[in-house]
């Protein structure tokens, strides 16, 4: 993995993070860096993580050079605090960017949100900005009821941290509340992925509206808040 980072404190935080996994992670600072690997080591490069406001390119069109070297073929993951706008998430994923992370979640939270595009054959990955988080999650599945800590939350989804996943089209109960709500939100689910490495993924099947608009809301102000700033 090549990860792109302006910041030594990300740089050496996901370094660190994906060696302890057993993944190799080379890290670069510079958009003449970047560039460099990805046209020396394409054949041997798995993913790209990048900060969108490297000195002397940034945006999109930093992805556009590194897709005139790679031609699209490498997974592009962006970090969600150096994106500024929704036209600029549109252009992106015009570009193949293919998620965001938030540079500065959880450590333990590092490698899961990876993983979905490390080993895109294991998980039916939802669409969408997704925000990084632990808030505690209870789900009932037929007579079983447990209780685990959010891994992302997205406008169609959400994933859990648990060693006990449910099988793949289990359909799922969930009660959550989001960060600073007075009120727990429900939901119904179904498992669109499961790995007993990262935990389980449920694509949201009912929501009522209120709630519906609850998500949305949170998930629009903290993807785009600046996490720098």
């Amino acid at each position: 993995m090549l990860v792109a980072a302006d910041t030594p404190f990300v740089r050496d935080r996901f370094q660190a993070a994906l060696a302890v996994a057993g993944h190799r992670a080379v890290v670069v600072k510079s958009v003449a860096q970047l560039l460099a690997r990805v046209h020396a080591d394409l054949d041997e490069l798995d993913l790209i993580v990048l900060d969108l406001r490297m000195p002397h390119a940034s945006g999109v069109e930093l992805v556009r050079r590194i897709r005139k070297l790679d031609q699209g073929r490498l997974p592009i993951l962006v970090f969600s605090g150096t994106v500024t706008s929704a036209e600029e998430v549109r252009e992106l994923a015009a570009l193949g960017v293919g998620g965001y992370l938030n540079e500065y979640s959880a450590v333990e939270h590092i490698l899961p949100s990876i993983a979905p595009h490390l080993l895109p054959d294991n998980f039916n990955r939802r669409g969408g900005p997704r925000v990084v988080m632990g808030i505690p999650v209870s789900y009932r599945a037929g007579g079983t009821i447990a209780a685990a800590l959010s891994l992302n939350l997205s406008r169609g989804g959400i994933a859990i941290r648990t060693s006990g996943p449910l099988p793949r089209d289990a359909t799922v109960k969930l009660r959550f509340a989001l960060p600073g709500a007075k009120r727990e939100l429900e939901t119904e689910g179904v498992v669109c992925w499961s790995d007993e490495r990262a935990g389980m993924g449920m694509r949201f099947t009912s929501v009522k509206p209120a709630d519906q608009t609850a998500i949305d809301e949170f998930v629009n102000a903290h993807f785009f808040r600046s996490v720098k700033t």
